[in-house]
């Protein structure tokens, strides 16, 4: 069996969560808050949302999108925030810039509804990351599909979806080690290709085994 030049070296994450003193009560205050909350702010309320609420494949993707419909009732801004793909940036000040934006634009395109008061507040929270190894190796594809079928979400949600971040490339741990340590470019696309917004992380973990599977069985 064909084996890497390099292991994967399979990683989990915790987050231990900080509630900030920002926050928003109109659509005003969530400008000025995307504009002034950190990086890792913007990461827990897209990113990690993503993980948070993995279970469900129909709504909105992120906290910002969430609120602005159930708090301010705004579902044009609302589509216009959960429209925002993280896979589509490389850097958590491209994704501020965009959320930014369209909150902006729409509090000149719809200066009444902009300082109306919301019925509930918006508080910016962000999270520290905290990585640990996990006792777990692949050499070989078919080490690897063991190792994907022991992931936990936390696990996975770090290879698969927050892993865009740290590389800066429009991929994901597994893929990036499937082509360059196994040379298996094709496999690495097909895996890169699953849909994150319209599977559970359990849908994924399925998606990521039938796709090795085949690999295997070719």
């Amino acid at each position: 069996m064909l084996r890497a030049r390099a292991p994967f070296r399979f990683m989990t994450a915790s987050y231990l969560t900080l509630i900030g003193n920002q926050k928003a009560t109109n659509l005003v205050e969530l400008r000025e808050g995307l504009a002034q909350c950190s990086d890792r702010s913007i990461f827990y309320h897209t990113y990690q949302a993503l993980g948070r609420h993995h279970f469900l494949t129909e709504g909105f993707s992120n906290d910002f999108a969430q609120w602005v419909l159930a708090a301010t009732n705004q579902a044009e801004l609302a589509e216009q925030l959960a429209g925002l793909d993280i896979r589509d940036y490389l850097s958590l000040a491209e994704l501020r810039a965009d959320l930014e934006r369209a909150v902006a634009a729409y509090c000149e395109a719809h200066p009444a509804f902009a300082t109306r008061a919301a019925f509930e507040t918006f508080y910016f929270c962000e999270s520290v990351e905290v990585t640990v190894p996990l006792d777990q190796e692949a050499w070989t594809l078919e080490e690897f599909r063991a190792g994907v079928r022991d992931l936990g979400h936390a696990a996975l949600h770090y290879h698969f979806i927050s892993s865009r971040l740290r590389l800066q490339l429009r991929t994901n741990d597994f893929s990036m080690w499937l082509a360059d340590s196994l040379g298996l470019t094709t496999l690495a696309e097909r895996i890169n290709r699953i849909d994150i917004y319209t599977h559970t992380l359990d849908g994924i973990k399925g998606r990521l085994l039938a796709l090795i599977g085949r690999e295997l069985s070719a």
